[in-house]
């Protein structure tokens, strides 16, 4: 599913090999500072790498990457409206009747007419891989999964992310006990 050699951002990542099969998880860990968000945009064809090769689903371009790959929260890029409910950010994506599946598949029990800003952050992480699944991609890239959680949070997140049917490549700084493989940054 992802096939990276010696891929490199000049400056913020470099040399990461990664050979992910389908519907793994992938976990990306390292220090705030140390590339883990770059390394994402960059599997998910969202950021060009200086150096290396790259290739998810069988795609090599960025652009034909980038339909196959969804980024659920992504901080700084995918940052969730504080004042729109869960109902307006899943409409905002203009895909119909699969809201309900996507909030199932996510683990996110909550009323629709819900506002982000009164969601923690698992459930807004939760929300985020919402609106991700709503493109049935065969990527999802999520970051900083650990930001601000207790371990029991930071656990349920981690079986979320394990038990979703496509492939997963996840950033924290402290990597879960289990994982498919792991790219230390």
């Amino acid at each position: 599913m992802i096939v990276a050699k010696g891929l490199s951002v000049e400056g913020v990542f470099g040399d990461v090999t990664i050979d992910a099969a389908q519907n793994t998880l992938t976990v990306v860990a390292g220090p705030t500072g140390s590339g883990r968000t770059s390394l994402l945009l960059t599997l998910s064809g969202r950021m060009k790498p200086t150096k290396g090769t790259l290739q998810v689903a069988g795609h090599s371009k960025p652009r034909a990457i980038r339909k196959v790959a969804a980024l659920a929260l992504v901080d700084g890029v995918t940052d969730l409206d504080r004042a729109l409910t869960v109902k307006e950010h899943l409409h905002e994506r203009r895909r119909r009747g699969r809201h309900a599946e996507a909030l199932e598949g996510a683990g996110l029990d909550v009323d629709q007419r819900t506002l982000v800003r009164e969601l923690d952050r698992e459930r807004q992480v939760r929300l985020g891989v919402a609106l991700a699944l709503l493109d049935s991609p065969a990527l999802i890239v999520a970051d900083n999964i650990d930001a601000g959680l207790p371990p029991e949070h930071r656990l349920a997140l981690w079986d979320l992310l394990r038990s979703l049917d496509t492939t997963v490549v996840a950033s924290c700084v402290t990597p879960p006990a289990r994982y498919d493989h792991l790219v230390e940054l």
